[in-house]
């Protein structure tokens, strides 16, 4: 089973996505962490995030795993645990930019797509075109959203929580900022595939979100038992 959740900044789907990998024992693929990872060793290599070749040969020669279970991942670069590098609020800008190129989009939905297909029961994979690009023929999509201020404000909260220094306002100029750069980009752009379940999670909280998702996966696997007898 692939599970594809796609959507803006802050809408949950990290948390949720976890979630329902451990509650459905799959392999959790979180890919922002993926393009944090490419950012994260572009600028470790001294390239300006301008220089698109460059970018893109790091993202190629990158050796990106993600170890551990949902809710304790790890991700490593060449060999190098960098989960904690890469939650930066630089990094998280960084990753937007890097996430803008073509050549690097490319490189990462070829690699998401093996992790995918490669996994024995199936995955859970959350960004932004997981459902619309990289899995197109997803088992479910599901597409989760919010209102920018109820985003900010989860992210602020967060952010405060891990003795991250910012402000609700900075962290909403930097939720819309990163909205923009989604939506307007020419490759894989952020969208709504058109069979993908919407959420809107501004007024709910996780475990409202998690069962309305978890019914639908349930509904599915009923649907597609009794298709088989």
């Amino acid at each position: 089973m692939i599970v594809a959740i796609d959507g803006p900044s802050g809408a949950g789907k990290s948390t949720l996505g976890k979630m329902l990998a451990k509650e459905l024992g799959l392999l959790y693929l979180d890919t922002g962490a993926m393009y944090r990872a490419v950012a994260l060793s572009a600028l470790r290599s001294g390239i300006s995030l301008d220089d698109k070749p460059n970018v893109a040969n790091a993202a190629t020669n990158a050796e990106i795993e993600l170890k551990g279970e949902p809710d304790l991942l790890k991700v490593f670069v060449n060999g190098d645990d960098v989960s904690d590098d890469i939650r930066t609020l630089d990094i998280a800008q960084a990753a937007s930019v890097v996430s803008t190129i073509s050549d690097v989009r490319r490189t990462m939905v070829e690699f998401q797509r093996k992790l995918g297909e490669q996994s024995e029961k199936g995955a859970v994979l959350e960004g932004r075109d997981i459902g619309s690009v990289v899995f197109p023929n997803a088992d479910i999509k599901f597409f989760l959203t919010a209102k920018p201020e109820a985003r900010a404000r989860r992210r602020f909260e967060e952010d405060k929580a891990k003795g991250r220094v910012s402000s609700y306002e900075q962290t909403l100029a930097e939720i819309n900022e990163r909205d923009e750069r989604d939506v307007a980009r020419v490759d894989s752009p952020l969208t709504i595939a058109e069979d993908a379940v919407v959420i809107d999670t501004s007024e709910l909280d996780l475990s409202e979100v998690f069962e309305q998702m978890l019914a639908k996966i349930r509904d599915l696997k009923v649907n597609a038992a009794s298709k088989q007898r």
